[in-house]
């Protein structure tokens, strides 16, 4: 396990959602069995494949020792870069700090 934040990128309705539940699920949770993450270096890369142009993103920071949930380094579409999948909801007492997604 990292000891470095992980970082998952959502929309502040989901998230604000997730706050009312308690815990964070991705739809990718229930779709693929883990919630898609990034590590630090990674995630302007992510944010900027994937979510290009949208206004209400933001960018969950999260403690991985405040985890029940598994976490796996993997590559699943054939890249050479690992990154950290959640098996499992992400507690909203994991989330440590929430930064609107802006592009430069």
């Amino acid at each position: 396990m990292t000891d470095q934040p992980i970082l998952h990128i959502t929309t502040a309705a989901q998230w604000a959602e997730a706050q009312t539940r308690g815990a964070y699920t991705a739809d990718s949770l229930a779709t693929e069995g883990f919630i898609h993450c990034s590590d630090p270096h990674q995630v302007a890369w992510v944010a900027g494949q994937r979510f290009r142009g949208r206004t209400d993103m933001v960018v969950l920071k999260i403690d991985p020792a405040r985890l029940a949930a598994e976490i796996r380094y993997e590559n699943l579409e054939g890249g050479t870069q690992l990154f950290p999948h959640v098996y499992g909801p992400i507690p909203c007492a994991a989330v440590t700090d929430v930064t609107p997604l802006t592009f430069d």
